[in-house]
């Protein structure tokens, strides 16, 4: 007997979500069937609604729940525990085999086949994705620890692996880029430097550990970075005072930002150190061009990072615990809440720069 679910579906032709009621199928072996408390609302959807698709696709990727169905291999969660969906495997090292996508017919007939999906009151699920935690734990802010806390501050603590005393900016203070200040703060990073387009945005970040901020709308953010972290006993190999970031994250993927963070680096120190690290987190929506010969010469390193470099069943407890102790502070990080009905709205919301921090839907 499945299991009744109010699904948001996006269709084929359009990008107007519209509301199903549909039915799950029963958890295969290593499913499960999550009743949903929040599932956040990241902007990665976007990306997804604006792309041409072959289907209808459902959505969402980050939530907190509790298990009211489990398949007969799953031995870490039981029906009735507390948990939290992503869309990254809880233990990839871990696991023997693939996880198995939910397959299930939306109101017009088509088959779809996911990962996973969150914006549902009821979602299903492989058990990958399906991470264990405290009954205790607030149901509802928390369900943004599943990608916009994982991604941002898993890039600066897992990926980067930022040092206490080395320099950060972030670029895009959203959610993510909000995540990826407070893991510099974590981290004990100095300065820690916020680059928004938002005044709004850019004060807000002072609230989660930012300690300088620039607004790229009104000056240049490569030469502020650079005149504020200058290291004048230090010098390039063409002799000039090294200066920029030992770490520049770009949490918003335009072309312009992904062209940014590499000049925003460190130059090395000729023949004593390398130069600094441009991190790509946000998800890239063109082409790049960058400057080979500064990363040549000034021995500069792009990399990027997918959700944080993380294992959720080793850091998702590290991001509650900061939460707890009052760290990572997602009361005031979650800045909007939405009813499941209400997700055009929240999605129109998202896209036009209304949600400073995080929005999340609540069922």
């Amino acid at each position: 007997m499945g299991t009744p679910a109010r699904i948001v579906v996006l269709p084929q032709t359009t990008s107007h979500l519209r509301i199903e009621d549909l039915t799950l199928p029963d958890p295969g072996p290593t499913q499960v069937v999550v009743k949903q408390f929040a599932s956040g609302i990241c902007h990665s959807q976007l990306h997804q609604m604006h792309r041409p698709r072959a289907n209808p696709v459902i959505l969402g990727h980050e939530s907190t729940g509790v298990v009211v169905k489990k398949g007969s291999l799953v031995n870490h969660v039981r029906e009735g525990d507390t948990v939290m969906v992503t869309w990254v495997p809880r233990n990839a090292r871990g696991r023997k085999k693939q996880p198995v996508r939910a397959e299930l017919k939306v109101a017009d007939g088509t088959a779809i086949s996911e990962n996973v999906f969150t914006w549902a009151d009821h979602t299903l699920a492989d058990e990958q994705y399906v991470v264990k935690v405290a009954e205790s734990i607030r149901k509802d802010v928390t369900a943004i620890i599943g990608c916009a806390v994982m991604t941002g501050a898993g890039a600066v603590i897992n990926t980067a692996n930022v040092k206490a005393g080395e320099s950060v900016a972030v670029f895009g203070v959203g959610g993510v880029g909000l995540s990826a200040v407070v893991g510099a703060k974590v981290a004990g990073a100095n300065p820690i430097i916020a680059v928004d387009l938002s005044d709004e945005k850019l004060e807000f970040a002072k609230k989660f550990g930012a300690t300088h901020v620039i607004n790229a709308s009104r000056e240049d953010p490569i030469a502020a970075i650079h005149a504020l972290t200058g290291k004048k006993d230090k010098y390039t190999i063409l002799h000039t005072a090294v200066s920029g970031v030992d770490y520049a994250f770009d949490c918003i993927g335009i072309r312009k930002t992904m062209e940014q963070i590499v000049p925003a680096c460190r130059s090395g120190h000729f023949g004593v150190c390398d130069g600094g690290t441009a991190v790509l987190v946000g998800v890239p929506g063109t082409p790049v061009e960058l400057n080979a010969m500064d990363i040549l010469l000034n021995e500069k390193h792009f990399i990027g990072s997918i959700g944080g470099s993380c294992a959720p069943d080793r850091d998702f407890p590290k991001f509650l615990d900061w939460f707890d102790k009052g760290t990572l502070d997602l009361d005031a990080m979650v800045t909007e809440r939405y009813r499941l009905d209400d997700i055009n709205a929240a999605c129109h919301a998202l896209e036009t720069g209304k949600i400073s921090g995080r929005a999340i839907l609540e069922f």
